[in-house]
């Protein structure tokens, strides 16, 4: 192996569109994909650990962590296979636990995953078409239950287990909701899904039965125990007035600096579908995430609903909204929150919430913050720094400062700084930035846009373009090693140009193909560069001419680098092979085993080497390369390595891909070789900053500062009036309060002199009661002893009475018993026949009775389903009842206490007057303060009712003039409806033209008429030789179905017959086999048969076929004539139209000419009524009259308008028709005659008559 190392430090980049791609470690740390690793991000200490993808890995595809935060499941695809692999996060560093690789069920990739509440099993899903749900017993790599989830290749968005029970997962997807529970080795749904089916995106459990669920519309659903409780729709709200302002402020700003995370962003807010300012598109729920208060979910693009439980009901209400801010760097503010929200989690304590957006961002709130912030949305910051959210396509070093800057095809150019890992400088811009390269200095740079190269300052705010170049599609730029000179590609030209003068001093042309790299050596003395073309050519600066070309047309080269002392060019391409160039020609070529390099560097010691190849990873090598396979390979990326550099002390590897990740790696060599290069010099302090800026911000500090001081002396003037404010205020309330107490005092001891009399009063009573008491007891005593004597007699007498009657009833028993028994022997006959009677009734009954027991058994389960709901309300509703009961019964005992101690009552009372007082006083106070805004509304209507008086005034004076015009109006009524008699004699002759035209029309769509029944009879020929062509295609299918049981049944017959040849040495058992083949294939009616029928067939199916060809060719000949008639009609009916258009614009010039005379004559009359209205004559002639006559035409032109308008709509329909036309097979449209558009003359018209 080599031992050249490389070792990740930081990666700048997010893979959005991974599945549940964010999460909390802990409190302080996050994880989350970016290129081919998952990345530990501490938020606090800004550091990052990397867990790596698998080897050969083509991309993650799915993320989960474990409930108890100790295990993380990835599901990848390696080799074009599926593969879950499960690491253990509490070990340093992460190691793996377990790999599923090895599926006995279909399978392509897995979308989503989830762990148990316990972290023992493991829920997947797999991508349609398979759609199936697998849970595993995950440390034992078992599957414990399989099914499939959906058989209609609908989409599966999220799979989740219930948070308190292993057993129970949900599943939503397009169009599915299903609740499923595992028992007894399989999942069975446990839900039927009513209404129509809703695209549910996402789901969270927030509670142990209840879940909430999004969906495409913006609706939302809670379920709970799979039986639908609650509903409600998110709807997009426009921006307030507030943030419209802060957008046109900020429209104004240039680009700031990028602020930190503290800073607050200003929202701005715009929904990701393009829709109309009046109708809105509805919201996508793509994640939902539950908290102890109740659950966020996205509200459609850069918005986040925040939801909360109501106490008493099962309901939720939106509480906050938070809002993605818009960057103050974006060239279009209107682009920056149009991403959809597609993962969010809540940390542990609940105080954090993070999201992650469509465009590869990451945000994050305080929870506490959204609370501040009533009735305003709160506002997300970025986690870290603005990621780039598509792919990078440039890449540039310097010198002088520890600067990465990077462009991408999101039309972004960003300065990031590789020892303190932060973005410095970023700008968004009109076009794509396909190149990037920065000035030795740091102070420059050079960006090749789609339309022009720019050369930019990067100021201590900006980057601001000082020189353009008309260099367009420039894909590769270089600023010299020096920086006195940089190269610019345009195709397959080269342009040098000098950095002091700005000018292009050179192109180099040579190359036939695109240009793909370009490289200075050492001295900046040569320039290397490759192509498409297969060419790798070395120039001359000086005479600009090559000195060295080596081209091999097999091969479309990707990258190039020249070694330190520019003796040996390396470069990588399309063949999979790196190659040692020297001397025009090629000194060896090393395997790439399987992959296409795509970029390549070496370093300033050339000591090591590095690749980076197509499927994103990165290999180092030492230097001199070996001829085996020595390299270590480290994964990157998740998608082609783009480029790649070195810096300048050779200490850092910088790579960028496709997936949108800038990776920067630690590099050292084991053996000690080529070790680090001191800097002599530290990095420059120094920053670019223009003259104006410098002004306006010494300005601005000026106005602050003033500003300052005016406040604090505001401040200090408004607390002396405050304080002397207070003061009085609180002598009035300390007199107040006095008094009160004094009066309180007096009232005091008037109530205690009243409890002592009222004491004195209740210990008499209380004596006189106890008295009368004794009293009466001795008298109730007295009465009871005689009672008693006189019941003791009465007893006695009825003891006699009770024996007397006992003898009389004994001889009456005697007497009944013989009664009985007779009677007893008559009603047994009687009974028995009736029973008989009965007992067949009873068998009817029994069979009606059945019947209604399974009718009632139907019924029953029905009830019991409604009862059970029913009973469950009921229980709901006692259980209220019953707490209200208790509630009143403590509330009577305590009553019942009360009044046995009614000296706490009195005292009660009194407190409670002086409650009565207090709230009387309060009442006062609002009513006070009702009357002076009462008072306040009384002025506001006077001062109305006296503007309002006002008004009427100027409208009466209105009024006055305008009777005085009308009466002037009515002067000039006669001589204007002379005028337009003689108007409407000019315009009879038009209306006979009219009506003659609309004869015209009639007889054309006479001629329309026919045509259509002509068209329609073609297209009845046509469909019989559709059916007749159809028919013959089913007779091929079904002879070529018999050709091939006649394949099958000559395969069978080989297969026999070679098992027959094993028996040849055994001529018994070889005539047993040739016999039962025989019975078996040959039947003697098919041997008579077989003959016969083959020539029969073929003779038939020949003369059907021709005589099928005869049909078609004289149907071709018909639908030729056909068609070169209706040609000819077309084109007589199109030389009609145009005729007739021609005569509708002459007519229109002639209505517009006499429009003009009109207007031309109603303003002369207008001038002569402001010289003398007085001296017109009662009769005027024609040339000085005023005309109305657009007021009077307007019937008539209105009548015009309609058939100008139904013309054009005939017109529109025979254009269809003929379209219609030249859609059937065998007609062939006419190219060479087209009807004008009626706009186009519409407009001629216009342009002429102006």
């Amino acid at each position: 192996m080599s031992t050249v190392v490389a070792q990740s430090l930081h990666v700048f980049g997010l893979r959005s569109h991974v599945a549940n791609n964010i999460f909390f470690f802990d409190e302080q740390i996050i994880i989350f994909p970016s290129g081919n690793h998952c990345v530990k991000y501490n938020v606090d200490q800004k550091w990052q650990k990397f867990i790596p993808g698998s080897d050969k890995s083509q991309g993650m595809l799915a993320l989960s962590i474990s409930p108890n935060r100790r295990y993380l499941a990835i599901s990848e695809i390696v080799q074009e296979k599926p593969v879950i692999t499960i690491y253990e996060l509490s070990s340093i560093p992460c190691r793996k636990r377990k790999i599923l690789n090895n599926f006995d069920f279909p399978v392509q990739r897995f979308i989503s995953m989830a762990f148990s509440p316990d972290s023992k099993y493991l829920l997947t899903q797999t991508s349609p078409p398979e759609s199936n749900l697998v849970y595993w017993l995950w440390e034992k790599q078992k599957v414990m239950a399989i099914i499939r989830t959906d058989s209609q290749n609908n989409a599966v968005y999220q799979v989740s287990f219930n948070p308190q029970d292993n057993t129970q997962v949900c599943v939503t997807g397009n169009g599915m909701f299903k609740l499923l529970r595992f028992a007894e080795g399989t999942l069975k749904q446990t839900n039927f899904q009513r209404g129509e089916p809703q695209n549910y995106l996402a789901h969270t459990w927030v509670s142990e039965d209840k879940i909430i669920v999004g969906t495409d519309t913006g609706r939302l659903f809670l379920f709970e125990s799979g039986d639908q409780r609650w509903e409600t729709s998110i709807m997009v709200k426009e921006p307030t007035s507030e943030t419209r302002n802060l957008e046109v402020i900020r429209e104004s700003e240039s680009l700031i600096e990028f602020p930190t995370i503290s800073s607050p962003v200003p929202s701005y807010e715009q929904v990701m579908m393009a829709s109309n300012n009046s109708q809105l598109a509805m919201p996508r729920v793509f994640a939902i995430a539950a908290y102890s208060k109740g659950f966020a979910c996205a509200a459609g693009p850069g918005r986040v609903l925040l939801f909360e439980k109501m106490e008493e009901k099962d309901i939720y209400r939106e509480s906050r909204e938070i809002r993605i801010p818009t960057d103050p760097q974006s060239n279009e503010r209107s682009q920056s929150d149009k991403q959809d929200v597609l993962c969010m989690c809540f940390s542990p304590s609940e105080e954090t919430l993070v999201v992650s957006t469509s465009k590869n961002q990451l945000y994050s709130i305080t929870m506490s913050l959204t609370e501040i912030s009533k009735g305003e949305p709160a506002h997300f910051e970025y986690l870290m720094y603005p990621l780039h959210s598509a792919a990078i396509t440039g890449l540039a070093t310097c010198i002088r400062k520890p600067f990465i800057a990077t462009c991408s095809l999101d039309r972004s150019v960003r300065i990031w700084n590789y020892e303190s890992n932060t973005l410095e400088l970023f700008k968004e811009y009109q076009e794509e930035a396909y190149t990037i390269s920065l000035h030795p200095s740091g102070h420059f740079v050079v960006v090749g846009f789609a339309d022009k190269l720019r050369l930019m300052n990067l100021l201590i705010d900006d980057i601001r373009s000082f020189k353009e170049y008309s260099v367009r599609g420039c894909r590769e730029c270089s600023f010299s090693n020096g920086g006195h000179l940089f190269a610019a590609v345009s195709g397959n030209v080269i342009h040098i140009f000098a950095t002091t003068s700005l000018e292009n001093i050179s192109n180099l042309k040579g190359h036939t193909g695109k240009v793909r790299s370009v490289v200075w050596n050492a001295d900046d003395s040569r320039l290397i560069s490759c192509g498409t073309d297969g060419a790798v050519y070395e120039w001359n600066l000086s005479s600009g001419k090559r000195e060295t070309e080596c081209v091999l047309k097999s091969c479309s080269y990707n990258c190039v680098t020249v070694s330190p002392d520019a003796k040996i060019i390396f470069a990588v391409g399309s063949d999979q092979t790196l190659k040692e160039i020297a001397d025009s020609s090629i000194l060896r070529e090393i395997s790439a085993f399987d992959v296409v390099y795509t970029a390549i560097v070496i370093s300033h010691s050339g000591r090591m080497m590095f690749v980076g190849t197509s499927v994103g990873t990165i290999r180092a090598m030492k230097y001199p390369l070996p001829l085996q396979k020595e390299f270590n390979e480290y994964q990157a990326h998740a998608g082609p390595i783009t480029k790649m550099l070195l810096t300048f002390d050779d200490q850092f590897l910088l790579t960028v891909a496709e997936d949108g990740c800038l990776f920067t790696w630690k590099v050292f060599d084991k053996d000690g070789r080529g070790i680090k290069r001191e800097r002599e010099v530290g990095f420059a302090e120094e920053v670019l900053i223009t003259k104006t800026d410098m002004e306006e911000k010494a300005q601005i500090m000026l106005e602050l500062k003033t500003r300052v001081e005016e406040l604090k002396m505001e401040n200090e003037y408004q607390l002396r009036l405050k304080d002397m404010n207070y003061s009085e205020k609180i002598k009035e309330l300390t007199d107040k309060f006095l008094q009160e107490m004094e009066s309180l005092k007096t009232k005091n001891q008037v109530l205690k002199t009243e409890k002592e009399k009222q004491d004195v009063f209740h210990r008499e009573r209380i004596d006189d009661l106890l008295d009368k008491q004794s009293q009466e007891l001795q008298d109730l005593e007295c009465c009871n002893n005689q009672k008693l004597l006189l019941e003791y007699e009465k007893y006695q007498e009825l003891q006699l009475k009770s024996q007397r009657m006992q003898e009389e009833y004994e001889k009456q028993l005697r007497d009944n018993d013989e009664t009985k028994s007779q009677a007893l022997e008559e009603l047994t006959e009687f009974y028995e026949a009736k029973l008989q009677e009965k007992t067949t009734l009873l068998e009817e009954a029994q069979e009606d009775v059945r019947q209604q027991l399974r009718e009632f058994e139907e019924t029953k389960k029905q009830i019991e389903e409604d009862e059970d709901r029913e009973i469950q309300d009921i229980k709901t509703k006692y259980e209220k009842k019953l707490r209200d009961e208790k509630e009143s019964n403590l509330r009577l005992k305590g009553e019942t206490g009360i009044m046995r101690k009614k000296f706490s009552s009195l005292q009660k009372e009194v407190e409670e007057r002086t409650n009565d007082i207090e709230s009387l006083k309060r009442e006062q106070v609002k009513l006070q303060g009702v009357i002076k805004s009462l008072e306040k509304d009384i002025l506001g209507l006077k001062r109305e009712i006296q503007e309002r008086d006002e008004t009427i005034q100027d409208k009466e004076k209105r009024i006055y003039d305008l009777k005085k015009k009308n009466q002037e109006l009515e002067k000039f009524k006669f001589v204007l409806d002379y005028k337009i008699k003689e108007l409407k004699k000019q315009i009879e002759p038009r209306e006979d033209e009219i009506k003659v035209m609309k004869e015209q029309i009639q007889e054309m769509e006479a001629e329309l008429e026919r045509f259509h029944k002509q068209n329609t009879q073609l297209e009845l020929n046509i469909t019989e030789l559709w059916q007749k062509l159809r028919a013959t295609d089913q007779e091929m299918r079904r002879e070529r179905q018999k050709e091939r049981d006649l394949e099958a049944l000559v395969r069978r017959f080989k297969t026999d017959l070679h098992n027959c040849v094993a028996y040849i040495q055994e001529p018994r058992l070889l005539k047993e086999k040739v016999r039962a083949l025989f019975e078996k294939y040959v039947q003697r009616a098919d041997m008579v048969e077989i003959a016969g029928l083959n020539t029969d067939l073929q003779q038939e199916y020949a003369r059907q076929r021709e005589h099928l060809e005869r049909n078609l060719a004289t149907l071709r000949k018909k639908v030729v004539k056909e068609s070169e008639l209706r040609r000819t009609d077309y084109v007589r009916i199109m030389q009609e139209n145009v005729s007739l258009i021609k005569e509708i614009n002459e007519l229109r010039r002639e209505l517009k000419f006499t429009r003009s005379q009109v207007y031309d004559l109603e303003a002369a009359l207008k001038l002569t009524k402001k010289i003398r209205p007085q001296d017109v004559p009662e009769t005027v002639p024609s040339e000085a009259m005023p005309s109305i006559a657009p007021t009077m035409r307007l019937n008539e032109q209105e009548e015009t308008g309609r058939i100008i308008e139904m013309q054009r709509l005939e017109i529109q329909r025979l254009r269809e028709q003929i379209q219609e036309q030249e859609q059937i097979p065998g007609f062939h449209p006419l190219s060479v005659v087209r009807l004008p558009s009626l706009l186009e003359s519409e407009v001629d018209f216009e342009v002429q008559t102006k």
